[in-house]
């Protein structure tokens, strides 16, 4: 878990797929970061108060 955190998140997500051709494709474009940082921003995100 400390090497590697984000096998245990892939292995978890492997499981709850189906053993198929198209749980393999799913996989295979699964992102998994390892800490709270990643490299996709948002949309502009704007906050709504109503």
């Amino acid at each position: 878990m400390q090497k590697k955190p984000e096998l245990a998140m892939r292995l978890a997500v492997r499981g709850m797929l189906q053993k198929n051709t198209i749980a393999q494709w799913q996989l295979k474009r699964l992102r998994i970061f390892a800490g709270a940082e990643h490299t996709h921003a948002a949309q502009k995100p704007e906050v709504w108060d109503r």
